[in-house]
């Protein structure tokens, strides 16, 4: 199912607790993504054997990690002006929420930018660094300007 199509499908009847859940098991299998180098498929699958998957916008969760991991390349490259070191020296945690935000920013067009910096904020917080919180955020406001101008400058 082509990307567009999977985030369509995913919004359809779904709460927001599962998206979050999605978004921290996207994190986690981004993680292993950077750190081990393991495919997308393999992710997918470890993430369907996960007790928390049932509980998850399976969809999203779907989307989120094939989408990322797919657009890996422009997604850094989005990044890397609003980086004070290369993506690849950013903590591995650090750097899958900014892959995860930059991609929501980017795709996932109806999730509000303030939306889409709050979750991966808050999952800095749970999993990051001391101030990894704040330096995410930051990266992605600066980039939320840039890709959403229009809605930025309302926000």
């Amino acid at each position: 199912m082509p990307i567009a199509e999977a985030g369509a499908a995913s919004r359809k009847n779904v709460g927001r607790g599962s998206r979050r859940r999605a978004r921290e098991m996207a994190m986690q299998a981004l993680y292993e993504w950077l750190v081990a180098g393991h495919d997308a498929d393999d992710l997918c699958r470890d993430a369907a054997a996960s007790r928390e998957f049932p509980r998850s916008d399976q969809a999203y969760l779907d989307l989120l990690i094939r989408g990322t991991i797919e657009r890996a390349a422009e997604l850094n490259a989005a990044l890397q002006p609003f980086l004070d070191r290369a993506a690849k020296a950013l903590s591995p945690v650090e750097h899958a929420l900014l892959l995860i935000g930059a991609f929501e920013l980017t795709v996932s067009l109806d999730v509000p930018y303030r939306v889409v910096i709050n979750e991966a904020v808050e999952l800095a917080k749970s999993y990051g660094g001391t101030d990894g919180h704040k330096y995410v955020n930051g990266v992605l406001d600066k980039l939320a300007a840039q890709v959403r101008p229009n809605e930025a400058r309302r926000g």
